[in-house]
């Protein structure tokens, strides 16, 4: 593919761009697992105990049902990036493209800090999460899609490659600089709310996506063997820089009491921010399924990529639809419906209780929250193939 000098891709074919279905497969597929682990969020007993990464407390089962919901943040954000430069290819480029992302950006960080939090709470509350970090990015972004497309990739892959070399930096010694390097680089309590978010590492992402997106515009077969082999260097390169605790995480891993779980101790990597370590896992293992994806059989697809065509619709309900799930559920276990308000910062009142149904039980509500956001997402995506209202592209 050509670029012009400006790095904005070249617009010179004004066909649309056939759409790449496996894309939105694996949009769908993160999805489900972001619904299951909300799902287990709101239902399951040893969510309100303890980490279910402790490897002194939880079971493989467990740990393997959190751990494989660390692939939906990356993976959005990424392909986020690559939807970008897609809408760029496409014609969308200069000032109209920026004013998109602007807008855009700050609408997902105003529904985060209301709609999404609300969700999660039932009361006001603000807790700056992944939408809110792809919002900020978006903003960001609406900046950098001026310059050419290598140097945003350069810039990304700096950011998400170096940014562990200030893990040692604490924003309580900062003193007024504290708190844009919570914004910036470190969760933590802030004086509006708390940031589990902060958008640099994810801006790199976002940057990475933009940066590869003409690897989306390639030939199926060779699109499909760059991005293998880009996947299958990204798990080398965690392995290299993982197994000798080289770099890239905080938090360096050590044998466990029971060392069958030595694995699982390679693979608990901090999400929060997102280290090197933990991008070039999950991005490696969520690369491929979407490749796998992209052979699935079409009834195995559907459900996928009805959710993967409304991502926003179907994240804003699926947190209303646990939510719910969870407070209908409990009223049988004598659970009142007014203990899973402010849960975001207190679960006292549910330990108390004793709530919580078994991770069997969590599988249970997460496939039923399903079976009911399908067709509604399924409605929504043909809504939205049939008609072209601006409005959508912000839905």
């Amino acid at each position: 593919m050509v670029e012009q000098q400006t790095g904005t891709p070249s617009v010179a074919s004004t066909a649309p761009l056939p759409r790449l279905d496996f894309i939105d497969a694996l949009r769908g597929l993160v999805i489900a697992l972001m619904v299951l682990d909300h799902t287990r969020d709101f239902v399951n007993r040893q969510a309100f105990l303890f980490d279910p990464l402790d490897l002194d407390k939880t079971s493989v089962a467990l740990f393997l049902t959190r751990w494989v919901t660390h692939l939906c943040a990356p993976t959005f954000v990424l392909l986020s990036g690559v939807s970008i430069f897609l809408q760029a290819n496409r014609g969308k480029t200069g000032w109209p493209l920026s004013r998109f992302l602007l807008t855009r950006g700050l609408w997902l960080i105003f529904l985060e800090v209301t709609v999404v939090d609300f969700g999660f709470d039932f009361r006001p509350a603000v807790f700056l999460q992944v939408i809110y970090a792809i919002g900020l990015s978006m903003v960001l972004m609406s900046a950098a899609v001026h310059l050419p497309r290598r140097a945003v990739l350069a810039l990304g892959i700096a950011l998400v490659a170096g940014h562990n070399l200030f893990d040692g930096v604490d924003a309580g010694t900062l003193g007024a600089w504290g708190l844009p390097w919570h914004l910036l680089m470190q969760p933590g309590v802030l004086p509006f709310g708390f940031i589990a978010y902060p958008v640099l590492p994810w801006f790199g992402v976002m940057c990475v996506g933009y940066g590869i997106g003409d690897i989306y515009l390639m030939e199926s077969s060779r699109r499909t063997r760059t991005l293998a082999l880009l996947a299958i260097g990204m798990l080398v390169l965690f392995f290299v820089l993982r197994l000798p605790n080289l770099y890239g995480d905080p938090r360096p891993w050590t044998v466990p009491s029971d060392h069958s779980l030595t694995p699982l101790a390679v693979m608990s990597v901090a999400k929060y921010p997102p280290s090197l370590d933990y991008v070039l896992v999950t991005l490696g293992i969520s690369t491929l399924l979407g490749l796998a994806l992209g052979r699935a059989p079409a009834w195995l697809l559907k459900p996928f990529l009805a959710f993967g065509r409304t991502p926003m619709l179907s994240y804003l309900l699926h947190i209303y639809l646990a939510h719910i799930f969870a407070v209908v559920i409990a009223q049988f276990y004598g659970v009142p419906a007014a203990h899973f308000i402010g849960t975001l910062s207190d679960q006292s009142r549910l330990r108390a209780d004793g709530w919580g149904l078994s991770l069997w039980g969590t599988y249970a509500v997460w496939l039923a929250v399903l079976v009911v956001l399908y067709p509604i997402a399924s409605a929504y995506a043909r809504y939205r193939a049939t008609h072209k209202k601006w409005w959508l592209s912000y839905l």
